[in-house]
């Protein structure tokens, strides 16, 4: 993904505007949408990698501030959620923001120098998920090849000589050996148990005897707690 797909909601136009014209000065290629309100922006049913969204913007209809809208917007089944960067002029909202793992948030009126700063690591975290989304497994089934996107692919599980992939689309089985994948997938992936490597995008929760994927699955923890919590660490950083 070479272009970024952006977007501004803000019930002040002049706030889009200026919000716009930091986006172009910014070293990146983008592609801009306004909204003035949250009823504009959920009607619109466009999938965005960035959204400035203004807290304290109030809907057309609905009355909904940019907080519920967030909580919403978690709430749906997109195929990308966006990265979210709240706009607004009171620092009260700043724990709020966590809530709907919001990225960042800018105080009005907006620092242009903190705007780059919070720009570009958005930018980066953005670009580099998409590069990551490129990259495929490639398996042996029968006479043919098939590519497995890695953000497909919740864990592998080794079972009578053969591998066992759960996907979000279900189970895919094939003869590998799961030592071998551990070294070919090192760093997205995590060896946790003899017989689990976990794609550590999709870990939603650990303690000292198993971790849960986002699928709801919960698998033994065998490895050493504290290697495996310093290779999570480092893959989320």
């Amino acid at each position: 993904m070479d272009v970024i797909r952006i977007a501004i909601c803000d019930d002040e136009k002049n706030i889009r505007a200026y919000l716009r014209t930091l986006v172009r000065k910014q070293d990146s290629e983008s592609e801009i949408t306004e909204y003035a309100s949250a009823d504009e922006y959920l009607s619109g049913k466009m999938e965005h990698d960035l959204l400035f969204l203004d807290i304290e913007m109030k809907g057309d209809t609905s009355g909904m501030d940019g907080m519920s809208m967030a909580k919403q917007l978690r709430g749906m089944e997109l195929d990308r959620q966006p990265v979210i960067i709240f706009v607004t002029g009171y620092e009260k909202y700043v724990y709020d923001a966590f809530d709907v793992d919001a990225f960042q948030y800018l105080l009005k009126p907006i620092n242009e120098q903190k705007f780059a700063e919070v720009f570009s690591r958005a930018a980066g975290q953005i670009l580099s998920e998409a590069e990551q989304k490129k990259k495929t497994l490639i398996i042996r089934c029968g006479s043919e090849s098939r590519a497995i996107p890695l953000d497909s692919i919740y864990y592998l599980e080794s079972r009578n000589h053969k591998v066992v992939l759960y996907l979000k689309e279900g189970e895919l089985e094939y003869y590998a050996k799961i030592r071998d994948l551990e070294e070919e997938l090192a760093g997205q992936f995590y060896r946790i148990h003899r017989g689990y490597l976990v794609n550590l995008s999709y870990v939603e929760g650990y303690d000292k005897s198993e971790v849960t994927l986002a699928n709801g699955d919960r698998l033994p923890l065998s490895k050493r707690y504290d290697d495996f919590a310093a290779a999570y660490l480092q893959f989320m950083q």
